[in-house]
């Protein structure tokens, strides 16, 4: 009887144990994907139309290593101010935490993008780019991919710029950039 209390007590301390609701990037992805809000795009590497053969060795690296892109976008609008201010709060407080690694910060007072890695100094699992614009609203891009470098950011960026991309899932997109 003793054993099996205390089986029950560690499945128990287990199981609140994984169950953290410690908010994540990925969840806040999830439960926003359907708002109307937010406009998001995911796109999977065959989707870029890459010409590996047009690719550098170092391009192609770093092509080979990235998996997938997500997006999740909020165009500002008035009617949506508050919303706005809350949601990007979130995502600001998500990216607070430690195992996002803050590696550049650019802009000015009413714009600004900030670039995080998710992973070590040597791979890298997860780019994830945070932009922020006072009058058009804000975006986050999570560059996903296996064993990554952290070299490899700018190389991706370029290769991404290369893309020949026909998609109407960025159409939306179009308007938010405006």
């Amino acid at each position: 009887m003793k054993v099996l209390k205390i089986l029950v007590l560690i499945l128990t301390a287990t199981l609140l144990w994984s169950c953290q609701s410690e908010p994540t990037l990925q969840k806040y992805f999830v439960e926003n994907s359907e708002s109307s809000d937010f406009i998001v795009v995911d796109l999977a590497t065959n989707m870029l139309n890459i010409k590996p053969e047009e690719l550098s060795e170092n391009e192609k690296e770093a092509f080979q290593s990235l998996n997938k892109l997500n997006i999740l976008a909020f165009k500002k609008s008035d009617s949506l101010e508050t919303k706005y201010n809350l949601e990007k709060t979130k995502v600001v407080e998500i990216l607070k935490q430690e195992k996002y690694e803050q590696l550049m910060k650019v802009g000015s007072g009413s714009s600004g993008a900030t670039i995080y890695s998710v992973g070590n100094e040597n791979t890298i699992d997860e780019f994830v780019i945070y932009g922020n614009s006072k009058e058009a609203g804000f975006a986050v891009v999570r560059i996903l991919g296996n064993s990554m470098k952290p070299e490899h950011l700018m190389t991706l960026i370029e290769v991404i710029k290369k893309a020949d991309i026909q998609s109407d899932q960025l159409k939306p997109l179009e308007a938010l950039l405006k």
